[in-house]
């Protein structure tokens, strides 16, 4: 489908490049063979199990292990290519880029999660009061905002125009790099602003969902019972009340997590932080289609493995999942 966007082989050799350079690149990356070829040839790249000759098990150094004559039956590390514009592997560089996503999206994460579960619990707690009519008209403004649009406005807004007061930059990323010596150290203040941006719709959803599950788990009756033998208030809500109340919490705060470190394209781009996100946009500009394929396969790994911790999360917060 991304082949439909343009040529590759002519953005690497430019407008002056002859046809028989031009031919030659396509040849390497595949591009000239039929499209169910180049897709059967990246299946057995991805793939653990492949069937490869010996000449380009030597050329792509794949690692596993190997058995036959010139063409070669084996398990593998799955082998995601090498990137047309800097020829480095794609693993390296999605691996390279995976710790500023990681970092931006916990972060996000925890700030959604801490806020919106006490925003949640307070509005039910304090149901038809002010309190609650205010959470719950600011979950449905969070809930209504996209992303792209808030990162702009957040952005402008404290790294423009208030920029003199925050001290936060428009743009930056986890890191920058010394001048002198070369080396990289934190930047933790360029961390703020996105994840403010990221985490502001998982909080609105982690607010109403936890609002909704806790008025449901106050109406039972062994909430009556708890209160009926003396046990305070903050005890009954925060040690029985909210636990019971946390299933359909879990679900939202996984499912987002999985999302945030999947698709946080947008915020990561806009705020120009080295993430896996703005490594895929650059890809896309750049029609670097081993890059954008291999994100897309990281992320779905992601999204997997994200909802198998969920439901160990469940049984952790609630035996009777078990």
């Amino acid at each position: 489908m991304f082949q439909g966007f343009g040529d590759p082989a002519r953005l690497i050799v430019g407008q002056t490049g002859d046809k028989k350079t031009l031919d030659n690149i396509r040849k390497d990356l595949y591009l000239d063979r039929p499209k169910w070829k180049q897709f059967v040839f990246y299946l057995d790249d991805v793939s653990p199990v492949c069937i490869h000759r010996k000449k380009t098990i030597q050329q792509k150094q794949l690692q596993g292990l190997f058995i036959g004559g010139n063409i070669k039956f084996g398990i593998k590390n799955p082998y995601l290519r090498q990137s047309y514009q800097t020829k480095k592997n794609v693993s390296a560089v999605l691996m390279e880029a995976l710790p500023g996503t990681l970092l931006l999206a916990i972060a996000a994460m925890l700030f959604a999660t801490i806020i919106g579960i006490l925003l949640g619990v307070l509005a039910a707690v304090k149901k038809g009061t002010w309190m609650d009519t205010s959470a719950v008209f600011a979950s449905i403004a969070g809930i209504s905002a996209p992303s792209f649009f808030m990162a702009i406005i957040i952005a402008y807004l404290f790294g423009v125009v208030l920029h003199p007061y925050t001290g936060l930059n428009l743009t930056g990323s986890w890191f920058d790099i010394d001048e002198v010596t070369g080396e990289k150290y934190l930047t933790l203040k360029n961390l703020i602003l996105p994840a403010f941006t990221l985490g502001i719709r998982p909080l609105a959803i982690i607010t109403q969902l936890t609002r909704s599950s806790m008025l449901d788990v106050l109406n039972q009756d062994y909430i009556s019972t708890a209160y009926a033998k003396g046990l305070n208030k903050r005890t009954v809500i925060f040690k029985h009340a909210l636990r019971n109340a946390l299933n359909p919490v879990i679900t939202a705060i996984t499912g987002w997590f999985a999302e945030l470190l999947a698709g946080a394209f947008f915020v990561e781009y806009i705020f120009g932080w080295k993430g896996i996100g703005k490594i895929t946009v650059d890809a896309l500009e750049k029609l670097d289609y081993p890059v954008v394929m291999g994100a897309v396969l990281l992320s779905a790994c992601i999204f997997i493995l994200i909802n198998m911790l969920g439901d160990v999360l469940y049984k952790i917060v609630d035996p009777r999942m078990k």
